[in-house]
């Protein structure tokens, strides 16, 4: 139903600032800009930094995580320790080191299998939702499959195209805070996401080449055809 996630939207007071941390601190390969909004690549997935100027504004304070090599990942650290703060944590045999970009977003960048140079994809992203159980709901149907629960159902982990994790409002590692009002798109089945998300979603409209919904805690999901 859903395939690639195709974009992630952030939103971004000032341009300059944030175009400095993603594309010269983190090297990102910029993709397009004009005076509201930059894109840069990760993978097969487009950041996309976007000034308060439209609908949708892109998430605010959202924690998501970045895949790198992981024989690059030492040389990562000690590029960006002492300019930031850095946090370090461990996931089995994989570390991730966080940090924050001018705007308050939590940046993960994780040790994961892929090709690189550099940042080559995004794994995971962090929302923040009112009701769990409802969000569950609402994104076990479009297909994403519930991993990991936290104690007293602070947080879901959803397994899908990538990692989709619900938050309740809460800190979670590195103080990280889940999205409000995040941009995602990926690339799918308008017709049937259309179909499974029914009466839930708080909007659906149409738009080129796919749909735009609006879930129950005021999140974009613009799902285009491959």
């Amino acid at each position: 139903m859903l395939d690639a996630l195709t974009r992630l939207g952030l939103e971004v007071k000032y341009l300059d600032p944030a175009t400095a941390f993603y594309g010269d601190t983190l090297e990102m390969t910029e993709l397009r800009r004009d005076d509201e909004a930059v894109a840069y690549a990760a993978g097969e997935t487009d950041l996309v930094l976007r000034r308060p100027s439209t609908v949708p504004r892109g998430g605010v304070h959202t924690h998501f995580a970045f895949s790198v090599p992981a024989d690059e990942y030492d040389d990562w650290w000690d590029r960006l320790d002492g300019e930031f703060d850095l946090d370090e944590h461990v996931f089995g045999d994989a570390r991730s080191l966080y940090c924050y970009d001018p705007d308050g977003n939590c940046v993960e960048l994780g040790q994961t299998n892929v090709d690189g140079p550099g940042i080559d994809g995004i794994f995971e992203v962090v929302l923040e939702v009112e009701d769990l159980a409802r969000a569950e709901s609402f994104y076990t149907a479009l297909g994403f499959e519930p991993v990991d629960r936290g104690e007293d159902r602070v947080r879901t982990r959803l397994q899908g195209p990538m990692a989709l994790e619900l938050w309740e409002p809460h800190l979670g590692l590195a103080d990280a805070r889940g999205g409000l009002h995040v941009d995602l798109a990926f690339d799918g089945d308008p017709d049937t996401v259309r179909a499974a998300v029914g009466d839930a979603a708080c909007a659906v409209e149409s738009v080129d080449d796919g749909v735009r919904i609006r879930d129950p805690d005021g999140h974009y999901l613009t799902v285009t055809g491959t």
